[in-house]
This record gives C-alpha cells, structure tokens and sequence, in this order.
C-alpha cells in the first residue's frame, strides 16, 4: 500500500510539473504605424514549436521548459529579431514587440558604391579604406561615413585604418607590412562576404581584442548563408567599368553538408582619372560538414587577382595645365594607353575552421588559414637615361620661367599641354640603339615584389557562466615570412641592362647593388636592384567578460602579445657593407591592452554608453627598418607605439526618432613614420630616408547621427562629427643616406634633433563634417535617397625636416644669417584645403517575381552631383627644406617643388541590375 502512494504521488508531481511548464506572450505591431502585425512567424530556435500571430497580433507559445529560449519573430518585409528569454515563472509577458521594415533594397546590393581599397593611391598615407569596416553596420552615423563621406577620403575620428581589425572566419587579416587590411585579398566578393560582425569602436567582439576603431569579422561559413542563387551586372565610371558576379549557397543538405561558390570578374580599360586600366577576378568556395550535433568542419578557400593602373599626386602647377583627371604614369604605345605604374595582387587564401558545441552553452572554434601570393608595383627604371617622367621638374615650364627664358617656358608648357604623357616609342628606341650599339639598356619596366607566406592557428573559446555572464578567450600564432626583390618585367627592345646604382660613385663599391655579383647584366624575369627576406612572428592572447543585468551591461577584457621581426639581406650592398648582407638582430616587442566599458539603461528608449581603453602596438615591419631595402638599420630608439582612448555617447531610440551623440578622445604616443625622397640641402644632395620618432598626437571631437521617421515611407536623416587632430609634442626627427656615410660618420646618419610640429593639424582628411538627407521607400518597391554633405577643415601632412633646426641652417650646417621671422612663420604655415559640397544621391526598385523569394532589381547612384573639384591630400616637398631655399622657391613665379596634392573625383555613377532566386 506504502508503494502504491508512493506511485500515485509521483505521477501527480510528474502531471503538475507539465501542467505548470511555462508559456510566453506578446504583441507584435509595426514600429512606424504601431499597427499589429498578423501572420507573423513566431518560433523557438531548435524545436518544432512555431506559431502565427492573430489578427490584432497576438502570439501565445505554450509548454514550454523551464530554461533560456532563443524566439524568432520573421515577417516578409521586415528585419528578424532575435529574443533570448530566461523562463522563470509560468507566464512570461514580452508586451509590445515592435518590428521594423526591411530596405527595399538591402545594403548588400549597395555597398559596391562605397570607395574601395582598390581604388586609392596605397602609396601614400592619406588614403585608407573604411568601407568594408562599415558595411555590416546600422548606425547611421557609421553609414553616413561610408556612403556619403568616403569619397572624401574621410577618417574615422582622424585614424588609419591600421586601427581597426578585420578578420575571416576569427583569423586577423591586417598585415604586419603595414598594419593594414588589404581589401584586394577578397575585393570584388560582395555577396560572398556580406555575413559580418562589426564591434564599433572599443566595444567588444566575440573575435578578438579589436583596435580603437573596432573589429569587423566575415563569417564565410558555408551553412550561414541563405539559400539561393544570385546573379548581378554593374557599370560605373570610378575604378572598374564593368562587373559581373554570380554565387550559389545551397543550405544545409540532408547528410549535413552546405556549399557556398561565388565570383565576379571587374574590368576597365579606364577609371575616371586618366590611363587607370582595371582588371580583376576572384572566387570563393565554401564547404561544411555537420559531423554531429557538436562538431562542423568548414573549409574556405577564397582567390583574387588584381591588376590596376595607379595614378599620381602632382604640383598645382600640372593640374592647373592638365586638369584633375592627369595621369602622369601613362603612354601611348602602339595606338594604346601603357599604365607604367600597374598595382598587381595575387595572394590566394585556404583556411580550415572546426567548430566544437561542448555544451549548450560553451563553445571551442579552432583555425587554421595558410595565405602565400605576391605583391606587385611596377615602375620604369632609368640607369642609363634621364628620368622618363613627364612631370620631371626640368621639364616642366616652371623650370624654364625660373632661368627668365621665355621662350622655352612657352615651348615647355605647349609640349605638356599637347602631351605630357610617357614616350614608350623613345624608350624602345633608345633601347634598341644601344642594343646595335653592344651597349647595355637605358631602360627597363620592372616590378617591386613581395612574396609573402603566412600561416596563421588560433582557438577560440566563450562560455555562458550563467544568464548574466559571458566568457571569451582566444589564443593566437601567426608566422610571416617574406621575399621582397626587383623583377625585370619587360627589357622594352634592350638585351641587358646593368645592376648598379646610378647615384654610386664610379669604380666604387657604392655603385653596386650586390657587390656579391658586381656590374651584374640583368634580363628579363631576373631579380636585382635589392633581394631580402623578413621574417615575423606574433603570439597574442586575449581574454573577455561581458556581463548584463537589467538596467547596466558591462565589459572588460584584455590582451598580451609578443611581436617579433627580423630582415636577412641577400644582397651585399656596396654602400652598406657592413650592414646589408645576412640577418639583422631580432627585434622583439611585448605589448598589452586594457579596455571597459558599460551601457546604463535610463529607461526602453535613452542609454548611456561609455567606453575607455589603453593598449600598446608593435611598430610594423615598415616601421622598423629605417632603409628596409638596403640594409638591416633598425629606427632609432624604437618602441611600442601607445594609445589611450575614451568615448561617451547618449542614445535615444524610439519608433520615430533614433540617434546618438559622441564625444571622443584619443591620445596616440610614440608612434614612428618613414618618408624616402631626394633633397638638396642637409650637407648636401641626396636621396634620404627621414625618420621621425617619439611622435604624440590628440584627437578629440564629437559625433552625432540621427534620422527621424516623418511617415511610414519618409524619413530625414543627419550626421556631424566636429573633430580637433593635431601633434601634441615635438617629435625627434633623423635622416639617413648614403651620401652622409664618412670616416666621422660610418652610420650615415644625420641627427637633426625636434621636429617643431606641436599643435599642427594632423593630415587625416575632413576634421568637421555634416551631412543632411532624406529616404523615400515607396509601397511599390521603389526607393530613393539624397543628401547634401559639408566637409572642411582638411590639412596638408607637414614636412618634418622642414620644422626642425635645420630650417635655419644652410648645407654646410652653419647657421643662416638675416632670416625675417615674420617671413619664416610665413613660409611654415600649414596650408589648410578649402571647404567643399558633396551632393549625392541613389535609388532603386525591386520586382517579386514568381513564388518564394525571387527579387528582380536595381540601383543606380551618383557621388559628387555638382561636380565640385576638391583636394583630398597632400603634402609638403621636402626637397629644399631651408630658409634660404624655401623663400627662393616661394619668391618664384611658379614654384618647381611644390606641394603635391590628390584631388577627389567628379562626378561619377554606378549601376547595379541583380537577379536573386
């Protein structure tokens, strides 16, 4: 009997422990009308349990189990939520769920008309992409930079894009060259790379430690794509004329297998500046296998060939003969333009990632990526002729104005009017003359390469301690080693052409590039010049904590890497001797980060957010090597490079108005930058390297985005940022040359002490800039969108020579007498850009064809309506950098070494038709 009601009483707690399982409820309405929403989908992630909302919009899950639920609330037309529920008592009320409209046309099908990596100068420091850091993101100040102010070669808060992260599947793929993603490793992959993760700023990632800009992660995981196939043709007028990209992703299969493919192919025989050819394909592939419920295996392998005509920053001097759209790289050979300059990037990608579910809520991601390739820019090389270049200062009428020689100033200008461009036919001849001759090539097309190798390994772990807490470490190690040579491209109707330095005294070893294999004829397909490799390698760990709580988040996390370089040369450089040949010390770094922050919820619709951080950075490998090329020197007092940062915003988000007011801080110390140029001055003419170190710079300024719904189909959007870079100390500044090499100075180095740029502004594009626009999203599948954008308050870089002691001494280093201060502070005043209007504007319309989901579409947009000429970087020649010089050159009607600038582009378009089935 005693068992008997012992049974009974089991099955009762066992039926009451069903009977009072846990249900969930809410409301579903549209955020613009407050509408109910009916035939909503609403679901619980992994269970069978789904449920459309009624006529007024109402859902009601039933039986469901006592723990965290993720609910999944998907309507055609609108943006899926993601609600994560902890059930703790038997009804649990959501209230009012607001759902917002999808854009008509997604971002994806948009994005390619931000400015791309590939389509900048990358040889100078004034241009960094920032595009692909912002595709994934909503804000809209955040896509007011990237849609509207990019082609201003805007900055984020005034910084290089060095500090930001951009990973594949959890692997870093900034460079440590430079620091700097290179988008070219998987440009033109749109759709296959639009699954992205974005931490903005110094908030944290589920990836890694970030820089102060943030971390963007791709997810190429063949299972997270959508399902479907998707065709697309674009034309444009900017970099690329014409682009064709097809993909397929097949969602999971029966067997647990997904496949991703995609492609596109970009051409164009020429951008909007002048000669700028375009050629370029690349592809993905995607597999993955579901092992089991725990485990997935997927392997990436992604492929991108680029090959660009690059074009120049000229004096104001050619534009003003020339016009903005000059190219002075280019020639005619044969009926056809000949870009001399061509930017080459093959660099394939295979990664392989396994990802590990140990428990519902503790996961192990681990991977592996192996990238090799090379990297390509070619250029004419001149040892047995005059310098080629159209824009060569002896060339130029300027030059001859200088002399007081009318005459040939008027023949000068009308020669580069009529021309002006590369003579190929007077190379080639000039060639083959000396070939009939006997005689060595005058001159040869050849190619600066890089042959990297780089295999990265890194884990990834996060555990949900409990409801409030979240766990994430990651260990990583990645080893580089590089070959970095001269390539002959092409002898141009020579037969040989000799190894020696041109600016080498004769019958010494300073002549020889190699005095290894001396007066050395070189041909086609042969290395010289220089040949050394460089070795990396980085181990880092990182560490995180997130924590939420009902009216504050909260984050903290750190990081610690080793970073190590090391150069071997195998060339012995006859101006270098002792320093060239073989490997340099192993220079290492140890470098930490600290940051944390916390969201305090006022109430559903304002927060407050606040961010701050401190972290150190190795110097990069080209800013370890003070002349990398030739010999093993390491920079002078060389050391972390530190940043501390902090930023304070104000949110209020309501179904009509949604925005967020910033104010930033940043204060970057010991930072280190590597010029190469020709001089005359400083002891003499020589072609140096500068080097300055110990540099500190402040940014400071606020930001704001807003946008306001006025109806269901229009709304008003606006963005500001109000910024303040400048140098923050007087940084030490060196030269080296060969040319300063004596029996006093074995270094050749030349110390020339402060560089006097406290409170210059730092050259980083628009430090104040505003945008005002509206979007229109019509019922019918149509939208529109304008704005009008102010930028101002851009600065040409500065030279540091020039700001330094050295200003006032002559070139035997005695100092200058009779200098008029008044004229001197003239002549040092950094030269601000003018202002400048963007109008930009961009539509679409998509068609629903046949059953699912089928989309026939296009957009059309257009930068730079009003087709406003405008200057987008700059900088100082340093070539005459004393008083006496300076005031000389200024005094000149036209100046033969003045500052050289980039100008934005015209007007310019792009057309995207799109096919999705």
């Amino acid at each position: 009997m005693k068992k008997i009601t012992l049974f009974i009483c089991f099955n009762l707690l066992f039926i009451s422990e069903i009977y009072t399982q846990n249900n969930i409820k809410g409301v579903i309405k549209d955020n613009i009308s407050s509408n109910p929403l009916q035939n909503v989908s609403v679901s619980i992630k992994e269970t069978d349990i789904t449920q459309k909302t009624s006529i007024n919009g109402e859902f009601h899950l039933q039986n469901l189990s006592n723990e965290k639920h993720l609910i999944i609330i998907e309507k055609e037309g609108y943006e899926t939520q993601n609600l994560p529920v902890n059930l703790s008592k038997e009804i649990t009320d959501l209230g009012t769920i607001f759902m917002y409209k999808k854009p008509i046309i997604e971002d994806e099908e948009i994005n390619t008309i931000i400015i791309s990596e590939d389509e900048l100068n990358d040889e100078t420091n004034y241009t960094d992409n920032i595009s692909g850091l912002l595709q994934s993101s909503k804000d809209i100040y955040l896509k007011t930079i990237a849609y509207e102010w990019s082609p201003a070669f805007y900055r984020i808060r005034g910084l290089d894009s060095e500090n930001s992260k951009v990973l594949i599947n959890g692997i870093e793929m900034n460079k440590l060259y430079n620091g700097r993603p290179q988008w070219n490793n998987w440009g033109g992959l749109n759709d296959m790379v639009r699954n992205q993760t974005f931490s903005n700023g110094l908030t944290p990632s589920n990836y890694n430690f970030g820089g102060v800009l943030g971390s963007t992660n791709i997810n190429t995981r063949a299972s997270k794509y959508r399902k479907g196939n998707k065709v697309s043709y674009a034309n444009s007028n900017s970099s690329y004329n014409h682009r064709i990209m097809a993909s397929y992703s097949s969602g999971i299969l029966k067997k647990g297998w997904a496949f991703t493919i995609g492609g596109s192919y970009r051409n164009g025989k020429e951008g909007y500046v002048d000669g700028t050819s375009y050629n370029s394909y690349s592809a993905l592939l995607s597999v993955e296998k579901n092992i089991n419920e725990k485990h997935s295996l997927n392997f990436t392998s992604i492929l991108s060939s680029t090959k660009r005509g690059k074009s120049a920053g000229h004096t104001q001097e050619v534009y003003d003969l020339k016009g903005i759209k000059y190219n002075e790289y280019w020639g005619y050979q044969n009926g056809k333009k000949r870009n001399s300059r061509i930017k080459r990037v093959f660099e394939p990608i295979v990664m392989l990632n396994h990802y590990w579910k140990i428990s519902t809520k503790t996961n192990l991601n681990t991977n592996i990526s192996y990238q090799f390739g090379e990297l390509g820019d070619s250029r004419l090389d001149y040892n047995g002729g005059t310098n080629p270049s159209p824009t060569y200062y002896q060339k130029l009428p300027s030059y001859w104005l200088s002399k007081n020689d009318i005459v040939q100033t008027y023949e000068a200008e009308q020669r580069f009017i009529n021309n002006g461009q590369i003579d190929w036919e007077s190379l080639y001849s000039a060639n083959i003359t000396n070939a009939e001759q006997g005689k060595n090539s005058s001159f040869i097309l050849y190619e600066d390469r890089n042959d990297n190798k780089q295999f990265t390994v890194n884990t990834i772990f996060d555990s949900e301690i409990n409801e409030n807490i979240l766990l994430t470490g990651k260990l990583k190690y990645t080893k580089l080693t590089s070959n970095n040579f001269a390539y002959v491209l092409d002898m141009l109707g020579g037969n040989g052409y000799l190894d020696v330095n041109r600016f080498g005294k004769l019958n010494t070893p300073e002549r020889q590039n190699n005095v290894l294999n001396p007066n050395r004829v070189v041909k086609k397909n042969d290395k010289f010049k220089y040949n050394y490799n460089v070795y990396s390698d980085v181990i880092s760990a990182f560490i995180q904590g997130e924590f939420k709580y009902k009216k504050a988040d909260f984050y903290i996390a750190s990081n610690l890497s080793k970073t190590s370089h090391q150069r071997e040369g195998l060339y012995k450089n006859g101006r270098f001797l002792n320093n060239s040949f073989g490997k340099s010390i192993k220079k290492d770094f140890t470098n930490f980060g600290f940051k944390t922050g916390f969201t305090y919820k006022i109430s559903g619709r304002h927060f407050v957010d606040f961010n701050t951080g401190y972290l150190t950075k190795a110097p990069t490998i080209k800013n370890t090597f003070s002349n990398i090329r030739e010999n093993n020197s390491i920079v002078k007092n060389l050391t972390n490079e530190k940043i501390l940062m902090a930023d304070a915003s104000y949110i209020y988000r309501s179904p009509i108005i949604s925005s967020k007011l910033t104010g930033y801080y940043s204060l970057i110390k010991d930072a280190t930058n590597i010029g190469f140029f020709y001089q005359q001055g400083l002891f003499g003419e020589a072609f140096v390297q500068e080097i300055t170190t110990g540099i500190n710079k402040k940014h400071i300024g606020i930001e704001l985005g807003i946008e306001t719904q006025i109806t269901s189909s229009f709304k008003v959007k606006g963005a500001l940022n109000y910024g303040q870079y400048i140098y923050s100390n007087n940084p030490n500044v060196y030269v080296t040359s060969e040319e300063y090499i004596s029996l006093k100075n074995t270094s050749g180095i030349n110390d020339l002490g402060k560089s006097y740029l406290k409170n210059y502004r730092v050259a980083s594009g628009p430090q104040k800039s505003y945008s005002l626009g509206f979007e229109y999203n019509d019922s019918d599948n149509w939208w529109i969108s304008s704005t009008v954008n102010y930028l101002d308050d851009s600065y040409i870089n500065v030279s540091s020579i020039t700001r330094s002691d050295a200003f006032y001494k002559s070139f035997d280093g005695l100092p200058i007498n009779n200098i008029d201060y008044k004229k001197a502070k003239k002549l040092l005043k950094q030269e601000k850009f003018n202002n400048y209007i963007l109008v930009n504007a961009i539509g679409g319309k998509s068609w629903k064809v046949g059953k699912g989901y089928k989309y026939i579409g296009f957009t059309a947009g257009f930068s730079n309506l009003l087709n406003e000429k405008f200057k987008t970087g700059g900088y100082e020649q340093s070539r005459k950098p004393d008083y006496t010089q300076l005031l000389e050159e200024n005094n000149k009607p036209k100046k033969l070494f003045g500052s050289k600038y980039w100008y934005g582009r015209g007007t310019t378009y792009f057309l995207n038709i799109f096919y999705r089935f």
